[in-house]
């Protein structure tokens, strides 16, 4: 019964063209031993053959699966375009029906927050995402759909406490401040084609209504050192909060280890209504360099004008400038260790430079247990009133998750972090700590 209801899932995931969790669409072989959409021939890598797994009723044991965006293994994939480390682990369920690969996940965190202070909070909340993801070769390559869904919209347009937090709007008039604003309900709906070039480079063209551009490391919630927390970084809008553009265009071309990427984009970041799709001219720009050195490390530079981000602001601009290193390594017993450590500056045009600092690691031990952490500094200008004056503010957050196995690809979490946070005294904030309690369901 179990195995019947996944499959209907995915099959359902796939029709909205729905997408992997932390690696997008995966190639492999059919039951005639075919690869699916590795054209090109070139042998596969010690980094690819990492790659392998099992879908025991649809797929026969050790099936090479690839990037539906080029030549390399799809554990490489995070989200959107970007990569991460090829010795990441890979999430989700496989199917193979009809000369389609089909994939999916799902995640929701229940979750009890409480932000200290006088500019604190208490909220409990549901958060996550459903995704999934098809494709098939399609001629000399591989055509891929992708869709990710939320349910943030449901915990309300203020989102949730958070302190030091910033971005958004609410309704339409006063921006965030001290609270994370809710995902919109359709985060990612793209397609993707890829096909060999020659002399061993692939070329891939990536759209999205909505997607993500090539700018940044992958997207929080996708990164394996933070995707066991259950709160947004205070990052967010330096590094990877263009992960939500109501519409995108990517064109990469890799080879091996590296990829140069380059994307027009509307700039105007989603508005205080969570359930629609929005439209508007592809305003923006961003380019992105992509290497991955070892199988262990993940490297990117990336740029990008943004141009009106705000709605409150319109006609103000964005630069924005992020370098990020990504370190993931698997050991025994289904332990595994990664970190992130990332930097961006935000130009606003007209106004001050503002830079950001990142780091965060998790570690697990065995299949059960993970301890994760990540330490912030931002400068921020919106804790004072809107660009009321730059801050320079810091958060440390530490926290671990139990996780109970209730099927092969379901497992029960329980879990809590605790925040401790260093701004000014003029903001007062008066040194407060912050906490969250929360039950995760994960699937696949």
């Amino acid at each position: 019964m179990t195995t019947k209801i996944t499959r209907a899932c995915l099959l359902a995931g796939a029709a909205v063209a729905a997408s992997l969790h932390l690696a997008a669409p995966a190639r492999a072989q059919d039951h005639a031993g075919h690869d699916m959409g590795r054209t090109s021939g070139t042998p596969m890598t010690d980094a690819e053959m990492a790659t392998m797994a099992v879908d025991a009723e649809t797929m026969g044991p050790s099936t090479p699966m690839h990037s539906p965006l080029g030549g390399y293994g799809m554990n490489r994939d995070a989200s959107g375009t970007s990569w991460q480390p090829d010795a990441s682990p890979m999430d989700g369920v496989m199917v193979h029906e009809g000369g389609w690969m089909l994939m999916g996940h799902a995640l929701f965190n229940g979750v009890h927050d409480s932000q200290g202070g006088p500019r604190g909070d208490d909220k409990t909340f549901l958060a996550g995402m459903v995704m999934g993801m098809a494709q098939r070769p399609l001629g000399e390559g591989t055509l891929g759909f992708k869709a990710m869904l939320s349910p943030d919209p449901f915990m309300g347009k203020s989102g949730y406490p958070l302190l030091l937090a910033t971005g958004e709007t609410a309704d339409g008039v006063n921006p965030l401040v001290d609270r994370q604003h809710p995902h919109d309900l359709f985060m990612e709906l793209a397609a993707s084609y890829s096909r060999p070039l020659g002399g061993g480079f692939d070329g891939s063209l990536y759209a999205g209504l909505p997607g993500e551009p090539a700018f940044g490391p992958p997207a929080f919630m996708h990164r394996q050192a933070a995707m066991d927390s259950p709160e947004a970084p205070i990052t967010h809008h330096w590094f990877d909060s263009t992960h939500i553009t109501f519409g995108v265009v990517t064109a990469g071309v890799s080879r091996q280890t590296w990829k140069v990427e380059a994307s027009a984009f509307r700039g105007r970041e989603p508005d205080q209504n969570r359930y629609d799709i929005e439209t508007g001219r592809l305003d923006s720009v961003a380019t992105r360099v992509s290497w991955n050195p070892t199988p262990n490390w993940a490297l990117q530079a990336s740029w990008t004008r943004i141009n009106s981000p705000e709605a409150l602001e319109p006609g103000d601009d964005e630069a924005r400038t992020s370098l990020s290193a990504l370190y993931a390594r698997p050991f025994g017993n289904g332990g595994s260790l990664s970190a992130t450590l990332a930097w961006a500056r935000k130009d606003r045009i007209p106004g001050d430079a503002l830079q950001a600092w990142l780091f965060e690691g998790a570690v697990k031990p065995d299949p059960h247990w993970t301890v994760f952490t990540r330490a912030e500094q931002v400068e921020q200008d919106e804790l004072a009133g809107h660009h009321g004056g730059a801050a320079t503010v810091r958060k440390l957050s530490v926290g671990a998750i139990y996780d109970v196995p209730l099927s092969d690809t379901v497992k029960l979490g329980f879990g809590g972090l605790a925040s401790a946070f260093d701004a000014p005294a003029a903001l007062g904030y008066d040194d407060p700590t912050g906490g969250m309690a929360f039950v995760r369901l994960k699937i696949g």
